[in-house]
């Protein structure tokens, strides 16, 4: 695993990922966590340079995908990439978007159980292994500023609009092993990992009724995942009095 700031080292901290329960027990049973590949995501501005100001007129001379912009297009199919949010606590705003409206799971890691909780990954057996490369992800306003970085690191840029997700990652380049002939998965890939490493806590989704926690934990404890379960705060009773 190699840091995508060299003038940065990765401190251990907290990370989140937020799933559907459903899509939480895949990922624990089959011991493989789901990189999507780049042009997946629902930004828009997914590895954008710059965004320019709504309504301004299309040049019909550049329509068409051309040299840097068709190569870097098929460098987002071939950048595979999981999201982790740095946070120190639960995110009610992130269990509405991706956990089915507090219906879901949350695994709490750290930046150092995820490189140790990660196993190598190889997209086919004849063929090396991927280096992996990840660090926090930097916001800046692309309305007023035209990025000039390397397509690498263009996937660790993001619109200043998507700041509040204080969003982590980490990438995996398919490119190589494309040239070298090795077929690429239209829709990412899964990479396996150690539960027992990689996941420090699992919080149960406010919305979760208790049969449903409880097959939850039963699966996570078949699994070999000896871990906190915790129960989200969100779920606590108010007092007005």
């Amino acid at each position: 695993m190699r840091p995508i700031w060299s003038d940065d080292d990765v401190a251990d901290e907290p990370l989140w990922r937020y799933f559907q329960p459903e899509r939480f027990l895949t990922s624990v049973q089959s011991r493989t966590l789901y990189f999507a590949s780049a042009r997946q995501f629902e930004d828009p501005f997914e590895g954008a340079v710059a965004v320019l100001p709504d309504g301004t007129p299309i040049d019909t001379r550049y329509s068409q995908l051309e040299g840097a912009e068709h190569a870097f297009e098929q460098l987002r199919r071939l950048t595979t990439i999981t999201c982790w949010n740095r946070d120190d606590y639960e995110s009610d705003a992130m269990w509405n978007l991706y956990a089915a409206t507090r219906k879901g799971v949350a695994v709490r890691t750290t930046t150092n159980r995820l490189r140790r909780g990660l196993l190598p990954f190889r997209l086919a057996p004849h063929y090396g292994e991927e280096e992996p490369y990840w660090g926090p992800v930097r916001y800046v306003d692309l309305h007023r500023a035209r990025l000039r970085v390397s397509m690498e690191r263009r996937f660790f840029y993001k619109h200043r609009a998507f700041e509040w997700e204080r969003e982590f990652r980490i990438a995996i380049s398919l490119r190589m092993a494309e040239e070298f002939g090795v077929a690429v998965p239209e829709e990412g890939i899964a990479v396996t990992f150690d539960p027992a490493v990689l996941i420090e806590a699992v919080y149960l989704g406010p919305g979760l009724g208790e049969v449903e926690r409880r097959r939850l934990q039963e699966v996570c404890i078949d699994a070999g995942l000896n871990c906190q379960f915790v129960t989200s705060t969100l779920l606590g009773q108010p007092r007005y009095v």
